[in-house]
């Protein structure tokens, strides 16, 4: 069912892209885009992460087709003052990195340096502290080694066996979905319970993916860099009572202006979906003194305040999907609905 909506979506972008809504009219201000990953492909048919990742050759290709199309490279302080003054003549598009990845500064930087664009970093705190669970990580290994697994769901052990990488497939996004649904002690004991049974070091893994504060320290010199917040430990927010969520928000900020000097004002609601916060997180946003905040909601930017600055749409990018022609499409805005306008963060 899922290849089947990404097929009819894809139809759909087609259709707009042939009939030339994207080239000859636009909505909104402009896009934000967000990307997880940046890295070579990677050998290996059972890779359920792989729509988070691109290439380092599609992100040069992607840079080069937004500037040949006028597009306006901007980071979120300038994006704040689009969204909310008199539209501008040519449109805008901001590239935002989610995680603090090894391949950001390994892959990506050296291709947006060579390019010369502002580009925005959300930072947990907790990952180049070297403390941060990447949960997902854990649970794909030790999806991709097993073939009999069992895990303690609630007060229940359940088995599953899985020999072929589509049942492989379909019970990472099983699990995933289950650890999503989870208040964040519970994910933690339940990943250690799976990593301890299975040998899997799941420490050594999210220090392994994640930039330390060194390679942070690199970047945030970089004066087309900008450095946002994305908590400390990366929970999912709605499923936290809301002075611990609130915590998370201020302590991540907290700690990474500790770190760099300098005030953070822009955040990413971690992971970022609809079920992942609720309206009272846009409002803590906005008292926890940031200026914008991004979710993972496809849609554009609007002009003249008409959309939310702490509940900012972006277009997460599928990694499995190589055609400027659907990104043309989809930062174009003639894909998604008008946005609807809000005047604060409380409204």
């Amino acid at each position: 069912m899922a290849s089947d909506d990404r097929w009819l979506e894809r139809l759909r972008l087609e259709l707009a892209w042939f009939s030339g809504q994207a080239a000859l009219r636009g909505r909104g201000a402009g896009a934000i885009l967000r990307f997880a990953h940046v890295r070579p492909r990677r050998r290996g048919a059972f890779q359920p992460l792989r729509e988070n990742e691109i290439t380092p050759r599609f992100l040069d290709r992607a840079i080069r087709a937004l500037k040949r199309w006028d597009y306006d490279f901007l980071g979120m302080d300038e994006v704040c003052r689009r969204a909310v003054t008199l539209p501008e003549k040519r449109r805008f598009v901001a590239l935002t990195f989610d995680g603090a990845g090894k391949d950001l500064i390994n892959f990506a930087y050296p291709v947006l340096a060579h390019h010369a664009v502002p580009f925005t970093i959300y930072v947990p705190t907790a990952f180049p502290d070297g403390v941060g669970e990447a949960w997902w990580l854990g649970l794909e290994q030790m999806i991709a080694r097993e073939s009999r697994i069992s895990l303690m769901m609630g007060e229940r052990e359940q088995r599953f066996t899985v020999t072929g990488n589509a049942e492989k497939r379909a019970l990472f996004s099983y699990l995933e979905s289950w650890l999503r649904s989870l208040p964040p002690a519970d994910v933690s004991a339940a990943i250690s319970d799976l990593c301890t049974r299975y040998r899997i070091d799941l420490a050594a893994l999210s220090r392994e993916a994640s930039m330390d504060w060194e390679d942070l320290a690199r970047l945030a010199a970089d004066p087309l860099v900008t450095i946002g917040s994305a908590t400390v430990n990366y929970p999912v927010l709605a499923n936290m009572k809301d002075t611990a969520a609130l915590r998370e928000m201020t302590m991540g900020r907290a700690v990474a202006e500790a770190a760099f000097g300098r005030d953070i004002r822009h955040f990413a609601f971690p992971f970022g979906d609809r079920a992942s916060f609720r309206r009272s997180h846009v409002v803590m946003a906005e008292e926890a003194g940031f200026a914008s905040a991004v979710s993972t909601i496809p849609g554009i930017v609007d002009a003249e305040g008409r959309t939310n600055l702490r509940a900012l749409p972006r277009i997460s990018w599928d990694g499995r999907v190589r055609s400027l022609r659907m990104m043309r499409v989809l930062v174009s805005g003639v894909a998604f609905a008008p946005v609807r306008p809000t005047r604060s963060a409380t409204n």
